[in-house]
């Protein structure tokens, strides 16, 4: 019995990667960047923080971040959804 591999295996850098995985789910990359981005803007604000424990705003930190991605990735869903069953096109699935 002739079996052919469910996935094919290849050596590919981390650029390659990156960049295959942004055409496949751009949402995806927009998550990430999103979340970098909060955790950036919360390392700024952290010797700013006031009163604020730091367990508690590292804690609204983690939410925020997690929320930015989810958003994202949502979105990402959204869109796939629409375009898959609200846009439908004649052309057959390849």
């Amino acid at each position: 019995m002739d079996q052919q591999p469910i996935f094919e295996y290849k050596d590919e850098s981390q650029a390659e990667r990156i960049a295959r995985k942004s055409k496949d789910s751009p949402f995806m990359i927009l998550g990430i960047m999103g979340c970098i981005g909060v955790c950036a803007v919360g390392a700024y604000k952290y010797k700013n923080r006031g009163q604020m424990s730091t367990s508690v705003f590292l804690m609204q930190l983690r939410v925020a971040a997690q929320g930015t991605a989810v958003a994202a990735l949502t979105m990402g869903l959204a869109y796939s959804l629409a375009e898959r069953y609200l846009f439908k096109s004649d052309k057959k699935p390849e």
